[in-house]
């Protein structure tokens, strides 16, 4: 199917941050962008803003009638349930309907596409990697799973030769691409409730890696035939060495299958986000990008947001971070500690989705238990449905802390306000974005 071939894109779910960046795409294009989700928020208050149409009531009389299955595409995520009055109206009357990863999939596939797999580093990777190719002048798009700092945007737009694109795992989606060069951050297992085991879910990125035609790069120690291997003083081909702090800024050289490149500079906190670098720099040299190049863009990367955001205020430190599983969760609390190793440090966590709480809950507890106090919130379900004998206070109880609660989201900001703490962190994947706000208020007016 040629995605390309219509004047309205409809999109089901259309806040979501996969889903806004294929609706920006869109809309690059100059078509007409549509769409429905059942909640405003920050994102789709950005995209009405861009001109894209959204409302957020599930009622027939918000399609227009001047869509028809000639001139519609309609696109939505597996997120949406199927009984919505709007997807069956679409299924009903013959409309084409395809999955975000479909569509993505198509979009790549008729370019260069760079695609980043991985349980987690994927979405610091992907921006690094399209935000060095943006400054570079290439003829690029950036599809990504958190908005970037520096353009508020999770699409960037400089040409369509090439595409940076996220892979996601859950569903299996990321086998949806076909791409020319690939990149495989993790494969901690997650999404078991799909996969059912971690063979079965380590399988799929090797097939994922073997839907790769030209070049794949991997972490090392990764069990994908092939690969080009990256890492941090761990013997890679492409491998961050002499690594140092100055400053609180990580500051390293790269050593190459033909030489060593000195003097990166990287403003993230965390180890682990040198190596996400040292992939991103890794494809930009692979596409013969000057190295002097690659130093300007890294040194003035300024982050994605939800990925280890920091305020400074009067007395306190306050830190918000997206992490969501206990890999996740460990490199969070090491990079805090690393920075900030005699402070009082208080965590707010909110599980994401039953099945990833059962799953994991002793790596949950273990992680969890790296703070100095903690209130754990209601699991954000998400998709799912509650699982019997699965909640927080059954995590809380495995959490090895004198000081620990379970919180409803609405009572989180007041049970903050009554702890001393030298440093906040809010961390999830959920809805407790919605703390960033009033917590920044509260703490600016302490």
């Amino acid at each position: 199917m040629n995605v390309l071939g219509r004047k309205y894109y409809y999109f089901i779910g259309a806040g979501g941050i996969g889903m806004s960046a294929l609706a920006r795409y869109f809309k690059s294009l100059e078509k007409i962008v549509i769409g429905y989700d059942k909640t405003p928020t920050d994102l789709t208050r950005e995209l009405e803003r861009e001109g894209i149409d959204l409302h957020f009531e599930d009622h027939l009389d918000k399609i227009a009638p001047y869509l028809t299955p000639d001139n519609t595409l309609v696109v939505y995520t597996p997120a949406v349930p199927k009984e919505l009055r709007e997807y069956q109206y679409f299924l009903q009357n013959g409309f084409d309907i395809m999955k975000r990863s479909e569509v993505l999939g198509e979009i790549t596939d008729a370019t260069y596409g760079i695609a980043v797999a991985g349980t987690h580093g994927k979405t610091t990777t992907s921006s690094i990697l399209g935000h060095i190719l943006h400054h570079s002048e290439m003829e690029s798009s950036a599809f990504l799973g958190g908005v970037l700092e520096e353009y508020n945007s999770n699409f960037l737009n400089n040409g369509y030769k090439i595409t940076v694109s996220e892979a996601d795992e859950f569903d299996r989606s990321f086998l949806k691409l076909s791409p020319k060069i690939g990149i495989i951050t993790s494969m901690d297992a997650d999404h078991l409730d799909i996969y059912g085991s971690k063979e079965e879910f380590e399988e799929a990125f090797i097939a994922f890696g073997r839907k790769i035609s030209e070049r794949i790069f991997v972490k090392k120690g990764l069990p994908i035939p092939d690969g080009i291997t990256y890492g941090v003083e761990s013997e890679a081909d492409f491998d961050a060495v002499n690594i140092r702090i100055e400053n609180g800024i990580y500051h390293f050289d790269l050593k190459t299958p033909e030489d060593l490149i000195e003097n990166f500079i990287l403003k993230l906190p965390g180890k682990h986000n040198v190596e996400n670098a040292v992939a991103a720099i890794a494809v930009a040299l692979h596409l013969k990008i000057p190295a002097h190049k690659i130093k300007y863009a890294l040194e003035n990367f300024k982050g994605v947001k939800r990925r280890f955001n920091r305020w400074d205020f009067k007395d306190k430190i306050y830190i918000d971070d997206y992490a969501h599983h206990p890999t996740e969760l460990n490199a969070l609390t090491s990079s805090v500690r690393e920075i900030f190793p005699d402070k009082k440090i208080l965590g707010v966590f909110q599980p994401h989705l039953f099945s990833r709480t059962r799953d994991f809950m002793d790596g949950f507890a273990e992680s969890l238990s790296r703070f100095d106090e903690l209130i754990l919130l209601d699991i954000y379900p998400a998709r799912e449905l509650p699982i019997e004998g699965v909640t927080s206070k059954t995590l809380l109880d495995r959490i090895n802390l004198e000081n620990k609660e379970v919180s409803s989201l609405e009572n989180a900001m007041s049970r903050i306000q009554m702890k001393d703490f030298d440093v906040l962190v809010t961390v999830g994947a959920g809805n407790i974005d919605r703390l960033v706000k009033p917590l920044k208020s509260w703490l600016n007016e302490d």
